[in-house]
């Protein structure tokens, strides 16, 4: 006879009176095991395989016989369905403790860390210090699992409020990669970024890095050449080597003299220093070459070629080039990384040269197929005679604007 919450407490008196645990049965395996000490456990006995099993669903009357039916039911299901309520819990278990130990911030760190030898180590530590100051203090704690779409757009929403619409827009990006990575090691079902990819953040307008025009070279020429703005010689051929060779700032200022062969005319950029984590080989010009040999007998027993003045043991600041051109009158028309967009916009239009060839002088990362098969032949001939022509017709506006 199926019990009744009377014949439950009944029961419970009984066998505090008895003091003796007795069993109440409800029906189709489940039971209640009363104890002397005036509670009673909700069991539900089974077979599985041919072996009898014996399952708890808690502790009456804190678990009701309504809710121990409840849980009897969906047990009994599974057994009917040949698999054993025993074992499902206990994988249910281990998975609940998987998924709160596989937090969004554990997850990120594992990615970094299986990411960071393919990238350089400035945009190595720029993608941590962002998750540590732009995310991981409102997801961080939060299992990877439990993240929707409005939990995620509410954490780039608090970034936004800054005015940071750049940085949110990077932070979705990185998120996007993080979820992917958890999907492929097998923690997380779908990418919910994708919700968010689409008019869900602010429109931020993209700017480039401020650039000068082919235009404009004779007068900054004039300038450097005439050193108006009374910069440091060393200071003076920083700027001109970061215009004859377009590299990253960061690349030029930490560039040491172990990286330079003058007698083969090649600066090779080791590939920890370049943004693609790729070897990438600068062509000397001969103007650039006579850059180098001045500044050899200035630094040459020195590890870096441009050393910091307060500390040559040192390389110069990420800051002098900028504040350099600062003090020539480009403020905000042009920057280190504005010879970049120079250059390629120069010499495709002025010296007649392919985009993909520039395109490998400035290191870019290929974008498809066909790139990466130019991408593998560097196109290192062409680029050879390409970086003497830009010199070349930097000499002629050098000639002109004296």
């Amino acid at each position: 006879m199926p019990l009744s919450k009377v014949a439950c407490d009944v029961a419970l008196k009984e066998a505090s009176r008895l003091g003796k645990a007795i069993k109440k049965p409800d029906g189709k395996g489940l039971y209640l095991h009363a104890q002397p000490n005036g509670s009673g456990y909700w069991r539900y006995k089974y077979r599985v395989d041919g072996k009898e099993k014996l399952l708890s669903f808690g502790i009456y009357p804190e678990i009701s016989l309504a809710e121990a039916r409840e849980a009897h039911a969906k047990a009994h299901k599974q057994v009917s369905q040949k698999a054993d309520p025993m074992k499902l819990r206990e994988q249910a278990i281990r998975n609940a403790r998987l998924d709160a130990a596989n937090t969004f911030e554990v997850i990120a760190r594992e990615w970094h860390a299986h990411n960071i030898d393919k990238w350089s180590e400035n945009h190595a530590t720029t993608v941590i210090r962002r998750l540590e100051q732009d995310i991981f203090l409102t997801l961080g704690k939060t299992p990877i699992k439990e993240i929707i779409a409005p939990i995620l757009l509410d954490a780039l929403r608090q970034i936004e409020n800054r005015g940071a619409y750049e940085v949110a827009r990077r932070t979705l990006q990185f998120a996007s990669q993080i979820f992917r990575y958890a999907i492929v090691t097998g923690r997380l079902e779908r990418d919910i970024s994708v919700d968010l990819r689409n008019g869900a953040l602010k429109p931020m307008k993209r700017t480039n890095y401020a650039a000068m025009e082919a235009k404009d070279l004779p007068e900054f020429i004039r300038k450097l050449e005439r050193n108006e703005a009374r910069l440091l010689n060393q200071t003076r051929m920083a700027v001109e080597l970061i215009m004859l060779t377009f590299v990253r700032t960061s690349e030029l200022i930490k560039a040491k003299w172990t990286e330079f062969d003058l007698k083969e005319a090649v600066w090779i950029i080791p590939a920890e220093r370049m943004k693609m984590r790729k070897e990438h080989l600068v062509p000397l010009s001969s103007r650039t070459l006579e850059i180098l040999k001045e500044l050899k007998k200035m630094n040459g027993h020195r590890e870096y070629i441009l050393p910091s003045v307060t500390n040559p043991r040192l390389h110069m600041s990420n800051n002098t080039i900028l504040m350099a051109l600062d003090r020539m009158g480009y403020r905000g028309i042009h920057t280190g990384h504005g010879f970049r967009a120079l250059a390629m916009s120069t010499i495709k239009e002025k010296l007649g040269y392919r985009h993909e060839v520039i395109d490998r002088q400035l290191a870019h990362a290929p974008g498809n197929q066909v790139d990466k098969a130019y991408d593998r032949s560097k196109f290192l001939d062409d680029r050879k005679i390409m970086m003497q022509d830009w010199a070349n017709y930097l000499d002629k506006i050098r000639a002109t604007s004296n």
